[in-house]
């Protein structure tokens, strides 16, 4: 990516890293303005909302896949994980190769990948298919994501750009949670092929405005792209991403922790590397100074804790409410409206207004919303039973979205809106990444305790038996959103000032 921006994901400085200025694309801001730009926008929001909402759409179609495809357990489970692992280890890649070949031209490739795998998924004929264009999905996605914060970087100001990140953010937030809702309306509706055939007509209309629109740029100093480096890494990511993925459904045998180890063992090895590159005055991969600036340091650390929350959160209140309660798919996805509106609406106070008047203090409020949230929510669940009402649980779904949603729309602007733009592919590949990882640790080591949990209960009634297990998670949560509030304090205070300085 390239310049200052973030995602909805953790990640983000040292002098050479930060800076005040505008970013670096062909010595100045790409010249576009007025309806062209809000169309450009459009397509970078269309192609990374229909991204987002992909990762967790086909969870809820698994049962009707398994049936019509007479998928075994571990198909189900590749169908799942082949996205996010060719995703994650592709990610950084996918920055680096806009910086030096064009972001367009790489949002443009991603784009058209994904769209055409989507329909590849869509008219598969068996589960081996659906895998490999699963795996097809994630890897387009890749090329395609890092672009599009560069760009927005690129086309705004940095006085105008906090908006623009923060409307990025909020719809990454909101999509976490569109995609079981909408999954569960699709499914319910027109079976599990349409949750994939949904992104053809939004791929074609995001491609159709990234063709007239969006500008094209591309570092003015691009970094050569090293085949030794991008595959140590990815042989790193995949070390560590393989194991959280897949290591519930396998039970969590040994050699998963081995295979975990030896992926930590090998980043540790690569950043040592780059680090060394670099110092030497090199043009690493992974640009490791970026660490060193509080912005960029911060952010990634508060993020980072948010999207384990979340992805723990997410996971265990599905289970909860179809497998404790015996909720339908459909009825479990729609009681996330309450969230889903609350969220967008704090998005959008977030970014828009309260960012620029309080700075990090809106991560701060957030996570105490949010923690409140997670405690009336705890409240309802101890006296809940199956016949408990879906409104009863409206209200608390209410204030932990308003939370997130003041938080994830936030910790973007603040962690890369002073990143130089040589540094903007790294910076996004790094933010993107580190996104991933927190949700794959969130999801194993928070389902994991889910379960461990309620495999300790003596009833065999599943709302007995999920109840506790829920509960745990729910304090775990509370009290690693403390943690969010604390880390706050190590972003600058003055981090959200950059636009008034370019």
């Amino acid at each position: 990516m390239d310049t200052t921006t973030a995602e909805p994901t953790p990640a983000e400085a040292q002098p050479t890293t930060y800076m005040t200025e505008a970013p670096e694309v062909s010595g100045r801001h790409t010249p576009i303005s007025g309806r062209a730009r809000t169309l450009a926008l459009v397509s970078l929001l269309l192609a990374s909302t229909m991204e987002l909402i992909d990762v967790t759409i086909v969870n809820v179609a698994l049962p009707t896949i398994e049936r019509s495809l007479n998928a075994s357990a571990s198909m189900l489970q590749w169908v799942v994980a082949a996205y996010p692992l060719a995703f994650g280890i592709a990610l950084i890649a996918g920055a680096r190769l806009g910086d030096r070949f064009g972001r367009k031209r790489l949002f443009i490739a991603g784009l058209v990948g994904f769209t055409v795998a989507s329909a590849a998924c869509g008219f598969a004929g068996n589960i081996e298919l659906l895998v490999a264009f699963r795996a097809i999905q994630g890897i387009a996605a890749a090329a395609m994501v890092p672009q599009v914060l560069t760009s927005i970087q690129v086309m705004y100001a940095p006085a105008e750009r906090g908006k623009a990140m923060g409307i990025f953010s909020g719809l990454a937030g909101l999509a976490s949670v569109a995609g079981p809702i909408l999954g569960a309306v699709l499914t319910d509706v027109s079976g599990w092929r349409a949750v994939f055939l949904v992104n053809v007509p939004v791929g074609v209309i995001a491609l159709a405005a990234a063709l007239r629109f969006i500008p094209e740029s591309r570092s003015e100093h691009p970094a050569p792209i090293n085949i030794r480096s991008v595959l140590i890494l990815a042989v790193g990511l995949l070390g560590v991403l393989y194991p959280l993925t897949m290591g519930h459904e396998l039970g969590w045998p040994t050699w998963t922790f081995a295979v975990m180890a030896g992926g930590l063992a090998v980043l540790a090895v690569f950043l040592r590397s780059q680090r060394r590159v670099e110092s030497g005055g090199g043009e690493p991969l992974v640009t490791t100074s970026l660490y060193a600036g509080r912005g960029f340091r911060g952010a990634t650390l508060v993020g980072s804790l948010l999207f384990i929350v979340c992805a723990g959160y997410f996971l265990s209140t599905t289970l909860y409410l179809q497998v404790g309660l015996g909720w339908s798919v459909l009825k479990a996805g729609l009681v996330n409206v309450p969230f889903a509106i609350t969220a967008t609406i704090g998005a959008g106070t977030g970014a828009a207004v309260l960012l620029a008047k309080m700075g990090r203090q809106v991560l701060l409020m957030g996570a105490v919303i949010m923690a409140a949230g997670l405690g009336l929510l705890g409240i309802v669940v101890a006296d809940a039973t199956t016949t408990t009402s879906f409104w009863v649980f409206a209200g608390a779904f209410a204030v932990v979205g308003l939370g997130f949603g003041f938080m994830v729309s936030s910790i973007a602007p603040l962690a890369l809106g002073k990143v130089q733009g040589r540094h903007a592919g790294s910076a996004s590949g790094l933010f993107n990444t580190s996104t991933q990882l927190a949700n794959a640790v969130g999801a194993a080591a928070i389902g994991t305790l889910f379960f461990q949990v309620a495999s300790a209960q003596e009833s065999r009634v599943p709302v007995e038996l999920f109840r506790p297990a829920y509960l745990v998670v729910l304090v775990v949560a509370a009290v690693l959103l403390g943690f969010v509030a604390l880390a706050t304090r190590l972003i600058p205070a003055d981090a959200h000032e950059f636009g008034d300085q370019g």
